[in-house]
């Protein structure tokens, strides 16, 4: 009789978190949020890996970065020079691991000719965000691109004195351009720079692209991630802010800390944001 009832018991629980989890992804479905993993987050480790990771953690989108190795049985380093019968691997790979390839980055090529090539390679690859910090000879050519292409190119913000550090050489770096152009969000990277980012996401309000999302210990240029929710980069404030805006797009968690067991904390973050979600 004990055992029956724990059985009735477990299979409640696991009732009840399918529909929590349901109601969250109806949720974000419904204010077209993605949440994904940049692959950077697992970087010890191959891309093959870091998918298996990623689905341990409940993540279905990925953002991956230039020069991890493929793994999984191919050849080579994710690149966005790689050859077609490569990248068809790679699309493969994903499809057999259950993964979306949505964002790409952060990629800075250096001439016309590359800007091109990199274009070209998101648009066979299905990617609908360029993550990069471009230089500004090339900012007309990208947004000619943006929209021959339809693919966003989301400027990143590393810490200052990084060039794009302060959203408003984001704002300057789009102004009159393809409303494809915008920011990467990258809300740790402000709070390490002395800013706030909620101020921030207002101040885009409209160029927002995508982010990367994290959460930090303190507001000192040396802070490391922490589980959403527990640190000071005000999640719930930046998520509502994002909910005014009428945001959509690709939350992109960044995890840089513990990198060789870090899963627990990125699905214990996965698990805080569809709960915020949820609430919304």
């Amino acid at each position: 009789m004990k055992k029956l009832r724990n059985a009735f018991l477990l299979a409640g629980l696991v009732m009840a978190l399918f529909a929590k989890t349901t109601l969250a992804q109806s949720r974000a479905d419904a204010l077209g949020w993605k949440l994904g993993a940049q692959a950077w987050t697992f970087n010890h480790f191959t891309l093959a890996e870091a998918l298996d990771k990623m689905d341990s953690c409940g993540i279905m989108y990925v953002e991956a970065f230039p020069g991890q190795t493929i793994g999984g049985g191919i050849e080579g380093k994710f690149e966005y020079t790689m050859p077609p019968s490569q990248q068809e691997k790679v699309k493969a790979l994903f499809k057999k691991k259950h993964k979306v390839l949505v964002a790409f980055g952060v990629v800075v090529p250096g001439s016309e000719a590359e800007w091109r090539t990199l274009f070209d390679f998101a648009n066979r690859m299905g990617i609908q965000v360029i993550t990069s910090e471009p230089q500004e000879e090339y900012l007309d050519l990208i947004s000619s691109l943006c929209d021959q292409y339809q693919i966003k190119l989301a400027i990143h913000d590393h810490p200052k004195p990084s060039k794009y550090w302060n959203p408003d050489a984001v704002l300057a770096a789009v102004k009159n351009r393809s409303k494809l152009m915008g920011a990467c969000a990258d809300i740790g990277h402000w709070v390490r720079s002395g800013l706030d980012p909620v101020e921030c996401i207002k101040k885009l309000d409209g160029r927002v692209m995508s982010l990367h999302f994290k959460d930090l210990n303190n507001k000192t240029p040396d802070s490391h991630d922490v589980v959403w929710g527990n640190g000071v980069c005000q999640i719930s404030k930046v998520l509502e802010t994002l909910k005014a805006q009428k945001f959509k797009g690709l939350f992109s968690a960044e995890y840089e800390y513990n990198w060789d067991n870090s899963v627990p904390e990125v699905k214990a973050s996965a698990a805080y944001w569809r709960t915020m979600v949820s609430n919304l």
